[in-house]
């Protein structure tokens, strides 16, 4: 089994940035595809972006691409979300999210990830 524990989120004006963390800790997650998703009032749970196990291949959602940035440092059990330019419609509770895979390729559906922390609230106004 695999925990994870978001933190980082806040409140931030229209324009600033956040960086979230997501902290594993049960087993290595050198062997997992590392995802982030949001979720807003009222709406269903959205892909934000994923990075392969190794780091070698990131993936965004469209809303996000040229502002938001993934990392991972294996070493530390940790992935991080590098927030930029943030705008009211990014407000949401950020959630982080992993599946076990070695491949290149990243999915991005909820149901494909097996294992969710419990969420951050980013809060972004205008």
């Amino acid at each position: 089994q695999v925990q994870l524990v978001e933190s980082g989120g806040g409140l931030v004006q229209a324009g600033g940035s956040l960086r979230l963390s997501c902290a594993a800790s049960g087993r290595t997650i050198s062997t997992y595809v590392m995802g982030w998703f949001r979720q807003a009032p009222g709406k269903e749970r959205e892909f934000v972006s994923a990075i392969t196990w190794s780091g070698g291949r990131m993936y965004y959602g469209d809303s996000v691409k040229g502002r938001f940035t993934i990392s991972r440092e294996n070493a530390k059990n940790t992935v991080y979300l590098q927030m930029n330019s943030l705008k009211p419609e990014d407000t949401a509770v950020y959630y982080c999210a992993a599946y076990s895979s070695v491949s290149y390729y990243i999915k991005v559906r909820t149901d494909d990830y097996g294992f969710w922390g419990q969420g951050t609230q980013v809060t972004v106004s205008s």
